[in-house]
């Protein structure tokens, strides 16, 4: 179509969720639950880690900048999706559209990045445990940090730069239950084609080289914990688990929605909710329940709280 002869786009309308209002209702209360509970799990874990003294360390320093990212990643989509459900014209602005474009490409890059740096944390922990502190140092776990920060803004500023300029002229219709770019650049009006692939490329092979990595990471400590002793291998095992159960989940719909991007299918919604939604909440799930140490922080801390307001 002929951005001339077309009327400009100012909105999308999102399409959600099909079905009727109880189910409408049933997905609200589900969904503004896992909502709060990521929010305030991760808050736990940021708290908990900050004023611990037992939790100073490299790994969980690292963790409580991964709470921050999973509930940054969280807000960005799931009110509005929350939202969308009591309302019959699921609408937003152009460049609200964009907005949450940039900022979860933003946020997910930075954790694909810091997730990288957990593995290698581990790494150090398991296979070199005599130098962990000298090669951990702050100031590694700072760069660390930064640079996760940097490669998610970089990351989205490549994608977002050619997208935020298309002309949106004529269909405005958005099959999901936020803004997808894969989808979003499909309704310009001009040829996408390159710029569609450019995305596959950009997003999906970033996801699956940070996958990749991880598991050959993993794969590597288990190997040479299995080398040095077959008894150290079980509880490598314990150790890994928890992040090799979050590695999995996080890129899991990540890498599948840009395997097939520009298609339409059933189960787009369904990893749509379970990348932005669902994953953030397994965060404080799997290190709090798994974690003693984890648990016994946050009951210290909680001791201390009661005593300071009985003394006051």
């Amino acid at each position: 179509m002929d951005p001339k002869n077309g009327s400009v786009v100012t909105e999308f309308i999102l399409l959600g969720f099909s079905g009727g209002w109880e189910l409408q209702i049933l997905f609200f209360a589900t969904f503004s639950l896992i909502y709060s509970a990521t929010v305030l799990g991760n808050i736990l874990i940021m708290v908990t880690v900050t004023f611990s003294s037992t939790l100073h360390s490299p790994m969980y320093f690292l963790l409580g900048n991964l709470s921050f990212l999973d509930m940054c990643l969280s807000t960005v989509t799931t009110p509005k999706i929350i939202t969308d459900l009591l309302n019959e014209h699921k609408t937003i602005s152009i460049w609200g559209c964009m907005t949450q474009m940039f900022f979860m490409h933003f946020f997910g890059g930075a954790e694909m990045t810091l997730l990288i740096a957990m593995a290698f944390d581990r790494y150090v922990a398991i296979c070199k445990p005599l130098h962990y502190r000298t090669i951990m140092s702050q100031r590694l776990l700072s760069g660390f940090v930064i640079l996760s920060w940097i490669i998610g803004f970089v990351h989205t500023m490549s994608q977002m730069v050619l997208t935020v300029n298309l002309p949106f002229c004529g269909p405005n219709v958005i099959d999901n239950i936020f803004c997808d770019l894969p989808l979003v650049i499909k309704l310009a009006c001009m040829d996408t084609y390159t710029l569609e692939f450019f995305v596959i490329a950009d997003s999906g092979l970033l996801s699956f080289i940070c996958f990749i990595l991880l598991l050959v990471s993993y794969t590597v400590i288990l190997i040479t914990v299995q080398q040095r002793s077959s008894g150290g291998l079980s509880k490598a095992l314990s150790t890994l688990s928890a992040h090799i159960i979050v590695v999995t989940l996080f890129f899991g719909p990540c890498i599948f929605i840009y395997v097939w991007p520009f298609n339409s299918f059933a189960g787009n919604k369904v990893l749509a909710v379970f990348y932005t939604v669902i994953t953030p909440l397994l965060n404080p799930i799997i290190y709090t329940l798994r974690n003693q140490k984890m648990q016994g922080a946050m009951r210290k801390l909680q001791f201390q709280h009661v005593i300071s307001i009985q003394n006051f």
